[in-house]
């Protein structure tokens, strides 16, 4: 045993002292050069079986104690990689010291004793340090929300029945939040399972890679409606669970589509058509074909007189057509009488990709009314036959919302490819990318900009609805925008201007583009934020103190100066990552606590740039198209997550919260971590460290809210008063879309939950759609 651990610890010792003198050169921490050459001292030591490798080592365990301290306080899951190895090496060394006799070290019997309780002692100090940090949250916010000054649901919510969920947020403004209240903090816990439905619909090898789950249910005129990755348009008894039709769109598999996802139907009924006639109220489903499909509400039917025989060909005067580069992955608005609808491009393949063209079509016929190219965004008359629109330009690949009131539609725009060189832009571009835009309802015209993103080289496209409440103020109320953010910043504008309503303030930006691009000199920021702080090297983690010092030496390796650090040859950091603080998911508003829940996420990613010797050579990707290879541009891109050599982040935990956050003020009210690692680590460990997630939360008024896109296997409840966990179930598969609610025909409220995985975060696949409900003999 006395050999195995001299040999270990002069390992350890060469790789931490080698390692932390790197480290040291490049600027970093002295820690790890200093503990490497303690470990390698207390080799020799005890190789001599000299007593002082036990005061060395004690020296040691006390000293690393104190520095990680005060590098992270008391946070456990900080603490833990900086002395776990230490502890165990303690406890390794009492074997020796207990089992060599004192004859055996002759007259420094007493010294060799004492040195063996001098580790005991020091180890129990670090016990008791690590005791204490497991039973405290050092990253919690805790607070509460205040109750609603009024019951009265304002106009943005009181436009759709309160026992139906009419379209994916639930309204055209897409709020996430459900006037239902029989669901409440005091008997959530009494939820069971009233449903489980199969799609049959489940991810293979033969799908892309994010092929993935993200619809979210609407609930209308007595039906539930949800479509599948593989475009299937399904219909449900909203009570029994059961199938009322199903309808194949036929999109086929193709590996070029960078996302094989549908995120949900939109609903229409025909004005002045009789409640009995074929079509007269209709479904649309968005296809991975690009397609866009009208059918009979009731049967699944086709409707003959929308478009083709029931379809429109997005295709229609798209430039730089090839098989999966464009697409529709989110249901389109419906509103006065018109569908608007905007595609996903392919990110990163080529400088010369489909336009990324906003076309509303009449919702009975399907002709083309108008078309906003933002490439040329004058030219908003339907495009002539034989005209093409402009290719490359900024796309709307999530989903919009729309005030009827205003006429006014609201779009969440994307970047043009590729997102991590701007130096070949249009001024067009850049005024659109990374923004939102409001259009005219009926002309397409631009009513207004609000940028969110200044010359966007992160790909920090605005990711989510823009979701519409109103709010009291002095002048009665106020019709408010919130849009949430990648890169962690939620904006509260004035949505008839565009204006703020919470201050919005420039900062100082990065500089260092590479040879041909500029960087902006000033970023915006809100004063409703979940940004992250910058990282620092003392933020590196990992599950041993030899990963952790492999991700410090990294970080000082990499290029960063804090968030938007623009990308270059050498390798930059991106923090948060294009994965974003928030994504398509968004947040949830409730509209009289006048708060957001969100679900804010914090991963870092690497981003490097690679010169390009042509446009024709792949230096990324080994199939096609290429992602990531932008073929035209300067540079190809390799990018992936900042994760240690054994596939851990880099960055400490947490890294996934469930928070609120002031309407009025920008203020987080609280904040906790949201969700364990046992479906991320190779056991089932049940520990709360807060994981990623993708997909929204949802709110209901009796005070709770939903959520289950962590990347553990679970649909959560959460008091929407202070954040307390009420309720957890466990989910077959991976359930990162965004739930909704609705009052079934037999009054009781249920929560719908989708679990098909997320083929990106590597989630379980499954085809389930869950129905949850308080008991039938319980009172609602």
């Amino acid at each position: 045993m006395l050999v195995f651990l001299v040999v270990v610890l002069a390992l350890l010792g060469a790789v931490l002292a080698g390692g932390g003198a790197w480290l040291v050169v490049l600027g970093g921490n002295w820690y790890y050069l200093l503990v490497g050459l303690g470990f390698l001292a207390t080799a020799i030591l005890l190789c001599r079986r000299n007593s002082a490798a036990f005061y060395l080592f004690a020296i040691i365990t006390i000293g690393s104690l104190a520095w990680a301290i005060d590098e992270v306080g008391f946070d456990w899951w900080a603490l833990a990689p900086r002395g776990g190895l230490i502890v165990v090496l303690g406890l390794l060394m009492l074997i020796p010291w207990a089992r060599i006799k004192p004859s055996r070290v002759g007259s420094r019997t007493a010294a060799w004793r004492g040195g063996g309780w001098s580790i005991i002692a020091s180890l129990a100090v670090a016990i008791v340090v690590a005791a204490y940090s497991m039973v405290i949250d050092t990253h919690a916010l805790e607070g509460q929300v205040a109750p609603a000054a009024s019951a009265d649901l304002p106009p943005s919510e009181a436009s759709v029945d309160p026992a139906q969920w009419a379209a994916y947020g639930r309204t055209p403004g897409g709020s996430h939040y459900s006037p239902l209240a029989a669901i409440t903090p005091e008997n959530v816990a009494g939820l069971t399972k009233a449903w489980e439905y199969h799609t049959g619909d489940i991810r293979t090898d033969a799908d892309p890679e994010e092929t993935t789950y993200e619809v979210t249910p609407t609930m209308i005129d007595g039906l539930l409606y949800l479509c599948t990755p593989h475009h299937l348009a399904i219909a449900l008894d909203p009570v029994s669970g059961k199938e009322v039709w199903r309808f194949d769109a036929n999109a086929g598999i193709n590996k070029q589509r960078q996302h094989q996802t549908c995120r949900g139907l939109s609903y229409y009924r025909v004005e002045g058509a009789a409640a009995d006639e074929a079509c007269s109220a209709r479904v649309l489903l968005p296809t991975g074909d690009a397609r866009l499909i009208a059918l009979d509400a009731k049967t699944g039917s086709p409707c003959s007189g929308f478009g083709n025989n029931g379809t429109v060909d997005l295709w229609a005067n798209m430039p730089n057509i090839y098989e999966g580069s464009y697409y529709s992955t989110s249901p389109p608005v419906v509103a006065e009488g018109l569908i608007v609808v905007g595609g996903a491009v392919n990110d990163n393949v080529s400088t010369t990709e489909p336009s990324g063209v906003i076309r509303a079509f009449d919702a009975g016929t399907g002709r083309l009314v108008w078309n906003f190219d933002s490439g040329n965004p004058e030219a908003t008359q339907p495009i002539s036959p034989d005209a093409k629109y402009v290719g490359n330009s900024p796309n709307a690949w999530s989903l919009l919302s729309v005030d009827t009131e205003l006429g006014l539609v609201y779009a969440p725009m994307g970047n043009a490819p590729p997102d991590q060189f701007g130096g070949n832009r249009t001024p067009q571009t850049e005024r659109f990318s990374s923004s939102v835009t409001a259009l005219d309802l009926r002309t397409g015209e631009v009513r207004w900009v609000r940028q969110l993103v200044h010359h966007d080289l992160w790909d920090m496209d605005t990711p989510s609805q823009p979701q519409l409440v109103d709010l009291p103020s002095e002048n009665g109320m106020l019709p408010a925008l919130v849009q949430a953010t990648k890169q962690g910043d939620i904006y509260v504008l004035d949505r008839r201007t565009g204006e703020p309503i919470l201050p919005v303030t420039e900062e100082p930006a990065p500089t260092g583009a590479v040879e041909g691009d500029t960087t902006a000199p000033t970023q915006p920021t809100s004063a409703m934020t979940f940004k992250p702080a910058p990282l620092r090297e003392k933020d590196m983690w990992g599950a041993t103190m030899l990963d952790q010092l492999y991700c410090r030496v990294w970080f000082r390796t990499l290029d960063y100066e804090g968030r938007y650090t623009p990308p270059s040859v050498n390798g930059t950091i991106v923090y948060p990552g294009n994965f974003g603080t928030f994504n398509w998911g968004g947040v949830a508003v409730d509209p009289l606590r006048q708060v957001v829940i969100a679900n804010p996420v914090y991963l870092a990613f690497i981003v490097k740039l690679i010169p390009r010797a042509d446009d024709t050579t792949s230096y990324v990707s080994e199939e096609k198209p290429g992602f990531n290879e932008n073929f035209g541009a300067p540079f190809a891109a390799m990018m992936r997550p900042f994760w240690s050599p054994i596939g851990l982040p880099c960055q400490a935990p947490p890294w996934g919260y469930i928070a609120a956050a002031d309407l009025k003020t920008g203020e987080t009210v609280w904040q906790h971590r949201n969700g364990t690692v046992r479906d991320l680590s190779p056991l089932p460990l049940p520990f709360e460290m807060g994981v990623p997630a993708i997909g929204g939360p949802i709110i209901t008024a009796g005070g709770v809210a939903f959520h289950s896109g962590t990347l553990d296997y679970y649909v959560r409840a959460f008091d929407v008063t202070n954040g307390r966990e009420l309720w957890r179930e466990r989910l077959p598969a991976g359930g990162q879309a965004t739930p909704m609610t609705y009052q079934g025909a037999d009054g009781r409220q249920y929560v719908v939950v989708v679990a098909g995985g997320h083929g990106s975060t590597g989630t379980k696949a499954g085809d389930s759609i869950i129905a949850y409900a308080l008991p039938a003999n319980q009172p609602q």
